[in-house]
């Protein structure tokens, strides 16, 4: 965005003012927006009003008017002090109840700015078009506060541009209409305190017929095969489609690319005529032939220069290209092997630099940069999305990205990545699955992999390839604000999930990876994420994310390597080392980042378990590593890392990488290694040979079908933690009460990262509440969120209680959270509890200390995060299924307690690691013989392999022992119980029964 001039004239204001602006003579008088002489309120929506607004609660500036004697328009101005963190601004919104108004007359918008020549930069945005003020589209300008005393900006409204890092809502028309007009917004400076004044908001001058008329063309880019005839379509584009008065002429004439004219193509050149009266959405088209010259060769650009009268040219000249053809590479009959080898063979330096580069789509203001910086990917971060949030506007965005990659010698596509990591979760409308945490609790790997398989259809189908996703860690402390990504806290029920690998990317040979339905997976976050203790971050505020792990190497080996292992041996294609740091006892080095241990990922995770993948890094962790910048790439590089997500960074990336090679201190074999690995992947998805989206499976995105298996999932994560009086399942005739803060929430039981990067409360995507679940079920229900309520006359209650979302180390507890229910939520609990036989459902990303009403409650059930299919939970809820899920985590009775986790010497928990009980028809009868019995039979599956028969054996020995222990679940009990579910895991099914039998004779 480049900074408008600031205008002045000689003339001073009441012999006060240092500047002002001189109206031109035929202009008409300005309009007033804002005097601030207190004719529009602080106030917001829907009304009419001045508001500020912050991404933290201390953020927002503190406004007021002040009676100025130096006021440039009248006696006030609108003043304030800020003090900004992350961002922050006020706004002035038109009253959405009003009509919007019509700024199409003039020229630009202009303010008075009290400069106080702090250097900081001050965003302005105006709002065009949609309902009202906070749904419509932001365009945006900017100046800097490089003056001092009361200065007057004018901004020509040609000099907005659309804001492609955020919008409010979806898009209208990317068009800045200006006949829609609801306000404007400032952003203030962040990072150290200031004040401002401001006055006389007015739009000024006369629209010319160069601002309210443009010239655009159909792309930017127009690739042909060698040979073919590229048409380039140019069309007039008026502001409120009104008709040209005057004629506008656009001079075309092709030359100066890296095709040859005459040679490779027959140069043209002319001039196109819009007569006055044209309408708008008028098309000329003009047409690029090129020739055949039998030779291979890469791809060569042929640029089509535009020289506009009457109107605004477009922002780029459109380039066509001749693609590349001919080149082995391109062969796709040839061995993936040969064709990276013949592609890498003639790649520059920086064009391998370019391919290790990943950057977020909403800092690629400038196109071009795709390919001006050979970029090898790009990603959208937690709720970067399109606008609108569409599965057509996804597909059509990153098919915008993959089109400018064509203008690159080789053509290399983008390979594009989000973080999918419960369903295509940054889509609105997609079917959003159980977190991780829930599918653990299921202990179905075949239904793992179906919801691998859904969201990689889900994702595939919007043109994204790569999904940043499963989240292979070991969640070893409830405390950490990512334990609901993780499937547990045992590596063994982790690798029993992998199965989520093959339902994302397919067999393990990479084969299927060119499907239309298929994704790029990554095993994330190595090593040892899960492990960090707690109050060892440094990270901000976070307690426990991004901290370190301390172990020895055989817990390394034996927590949180054997998961990647498995993933490796199951074939997934990318791997993303973790934040955290990792202390190993007794290698003398102390805590160091994982991004830098070069002996975890070139040294186990390449060289010992024959990785083959690529490695990319977490967002922007480059900058967590010591050292100037150059020796951050170094050593990321150095350790192993093949792909660097630089977010906002991706060009000093590439200029340094680029120069730290030509300087002999990043070897050229290194690159060589690190881009081959990249270049495979992309073969393997067929991206060299269908770059852009396939679509024909959109239809199916947030179908009936995939939100089956979602509601199987959540159906079946649903852990039975108590259910005394045999409360649930409840029966369609009882009249049942309920009340709690999640019960009626999609977002809250969707959680973090869910259209956001945090998450949200409230009607945030389309789906099935609890409640909604439960009325759809049949069930009589009367629901009063705060059990305010009446409660008398009910046959039972359910009381759903829990987390609001939250993402990593935001989450932390100690960082604004901890693991009490809220005092809402807790007298919604003693409330129904006490007026009838109730059940309490906990929707969390983690255990909630609830043992203080444990006594007064009848039935608890651990939710976890069931996502959109709240349907799945009214199935065990009224009987539709039995509930079969068990703990993927052990239950504290206290905080203190934390960290604890199975396999520890002192475990005394509330409720045990495996623990679930059944509402099956037919429950297992019998004592301590038959628990003999099935320890026999048992020890005789697993000599003969008999996995499914072990399983059902085991589990039947389960639910015998929790028959009998009931409530009562003591240490002695606790501990062999907890065993046992690690043994069976394991495929020792005779030492798990024998766990159990010891934990039924201490019950």
């Amino acid at each position: 965005m480049r900074r408008t001039a600031l205008l002045a004239s000689a003339a001073l204001l009441a012999g006060l003012l240092p500047w002002a602006t001189a109206q031109a003579a035929d202009d008409p008088p300005p309009v007033p927006v804002d005097r601030f002489e207190g004719e529009v309120p602080f106030a917001s929506q829907p009304a009419e009003g001045i508001f500020t607004w912050g991404g933290d609660t201390d953020d927002p500036p503190a406004l007021r008017l002040d009676a100025r004697t130096d006021a440039p328009e009248g006696a006030k101005v609108l003043a304030g002090t800020y003090d900004i963190s992350g961002y922050g601004g006020f706004t002035h919104d038109y009253a959405a109840a009003g009509p919007a108004h019509d700024w199409s007359a003039h020229r630009g918008i202009r303010f008075w700015w009290e400069g106080q020549d702090n250097g900081g930069k001050i965003a302005f945005e105006i709002k065009d078009g949609g309902a009202n003020g906070e749904a419509s589209e932001l365009w945006t300008a900017s100046f800097t506060d490089d003056f001092t005393g009361w200065k007057q900006i004018e901004i020509p409204f040609g000099d907005f541009t659309y804001r492609t890092d955020y919008q409010p809502v979806g898009g209208i028309d990317h068009v800045l209409g200006l006949t829609g007009m609801w306000g404007y917004a400032v952003t203030l400076p962040a990072g150290a305190k200031g004040r401002f004044a401001m006055d006389g908001v007015e739009l000024y001058g006369r629209a010319d017929q160069s601002l309210r008329a443009a010239v655009t063309t159909d792309e930017a880019v127009h690739p042909v095969k060698e040979g073919g005839t590229a048409r380039i379509e140019i069309t007039l584009a008026t502001t409120g489609s009104a008709p040209v008065d005057q004629p506008v002429t656009v001079r075309y004439e092709t030359g100066g690319g890296s095709a040859d004219p005459g040679k490779d193509y027959t140069p043209v050149s002319g001039t196109l005529t819009f007569p006055a009266g044209t309408a708008s959405g008028t098309t000329r088209a003009v047409e690029v032939p090129t020739r055949r010259d039998g030779a291979a060769e890469p791809a060569e650009t042929i640029p089509l220069k535009l020289t506009v009268t009457g109107a605004k040219a477009p922002a780029e000249n459109p380039q066509v290209v001749i693609d590349a053809h001919g080149l082995p590479y391109l062969d796709a009959r040839l061995p993936v092997r040969k064709r990276v080898a013949d592609l890498l063979g003639r790649m520059s330096v920086q064009e391998k630099a370019g391919q290790m580069s990943q950057a977020e789509r909403g800092a690629v203001t400038a196109p071009g940069d795709i390919a001006g910086y050979a970029l090898g990917s790009l990603l959208s971060g937690g709720g970067s999305t399109p606008t609108p949030n569409t599965p057509e506007s996804w597909a059509k965005m990153i098919d915008a990205f993959q089109l400018r990659t064509r203008t690159t010698r080789y053509q290399i596509p983008l390979v594009y990545g989000v973080d999918a990591v419960h369903g295509h979760n940054n889509l609105s409308g997609a079917t959003v699955m159980p977190h991780n945490i829930g599918i653990g609790a299921t202990r179905d790997p075949r239904l793992a992999g179906r919801t691998g398989a859904v969201t990689a259809a889900e994702v595939r189908a919007t043109g994204i390839p790569w999904d940043f996703a499963p989240c292979l860690c070991v969640s070893r402390d409830e405390r950490w604000g990512r334990s609901y990504e993780a499937f547990g806290e045992d590596p063994a029920l982790v690798e029993s999930m992998e199965t989520v690998v093959q339902g994302l990317q397919g067999r393990a040979d990479g084969s299927d990876l060119d499907r239309g339905d298929k994704v790029l997976a990554t095993a994330k976050h190595y090593l040892g994420d899960g492990g960090t203790g707690y109050g060892s971050s440094t990270t901000g505020t976070y307690t426990t994310d991004q901290g370190v792990t301390e172990v020895t190497r055989e817990q390394l080996r034996d927590l949180h390597l054997a998961p990647f292992r498995t993933a490796v041996e199951r074939g997934v294609g990318t791997v993303m080392p973790s934040y955290s740091s990792l202390d190993i006892a007794g290698d003398g080095k102390g805590a160091v980042k994982m991004h830098a241990r070069g002996d975890m990922i070139n040294g186990v995770l390449k060289d010992r378990l024959g990785f083959d993948g690529f490695v990319v890094s977490d967002w922007n962790a480059i900058d967590q590593l010591p050292g100037d910048y150059a020796a951050r790439v170094r050593t990321a590089v150095g350790a192993g890392v093949d792909m660097m997500m630089v977010p906002y960074s991706y060009k000093e990336f590439t200029a340094t990488l680029t120069d730290e090679v030509k300087a002999g201190r990043i070897s050229e074999d290194r690159l060589d290694d690190a881009v081959s690995r990249i270049l495979t992947q992309k073969f393997r998805l067929g991206l060299f040979e269908h770059p852009y989206a396939d679509t024909s499976g959109a239809a199916a995105i947030g179908s009936a079908a995939h939100r089956e298996v979602a509601r199987r999932a959540a159906a079946e994560s649903q852990v039975l933690l108590k259910n005394e009086g045999a409360v649930l399942p409840l029966r369609k005739s009882e009249k049942v009460y309920v009340a709690g803060s999640n019960a009626d929430d999609v977002g809250n039981q969707s959680g973090g990262w869910t259209l956001t990067w945090q998450g949200s409360s409230g009607n945030v995507t389309r789906g099935t509440t609890i409640l909604q679940g439960m009325r759809e079920a049949g069930g009589d229900v009367t629901y009063s969120k705060d059990a305010s309520a009446p409660t008398g006359g009910y046959d039972a209650g359910v009381v759903v209680v829990g987390e609001t979302p939250y993402a990593e180390g935001v989450g932390d507890v100690g960082n604004g959270h901890d693991l009490q229910l809220s005092p809402a939520d807790k007298a919604a609990v003693d409330k129904v509890c006490a007026a009838m036989k109730c059940a309490v459902l906990v929707v969390s990303g983690r255990p909630q200390l609830i043992g203080d009403r444990l006594d007064g409650i009848d039935a608890l059930v651990a939710s976890w995060l069931p996502g959109t299919e709240g349907g799945g939970v009214a199935d065990v809820l009224y009987g539709k299924r039995p509930f079969t899920g068990q703990l993927p985590v052990t239950w504290p009775r206290s905080e203190t307690q934390l960290p604890i986790n199975v396999g520890d010497a002192s475990y005394d928990p509330q409720f045990p690691y495996g623990w679930g009980l059944t509402t099956l028809t037919h429950t297992p009868k019998g004592g301590a013989a038959a628990l003999r019995a099935l320890t026999t039979a048992a020890t005789a599956a697993e000599r003969a392999g008999a996995d499914r028969t072990g399983r059902e054996l085991v589990n039947r020995a389960r639910l015998l022992v929790q028959g009998k222990v009931g409530t009562g679940i003591t240490e002695a009990v606790a501990k062999p119980f907890a065993d046992a579910d690690h043994l069976l895991l394991t495929g020792r099914y005779g030492k798990a029964v024998e766990k159990l039998a010891e934990a039924y004779r201490a019950a």
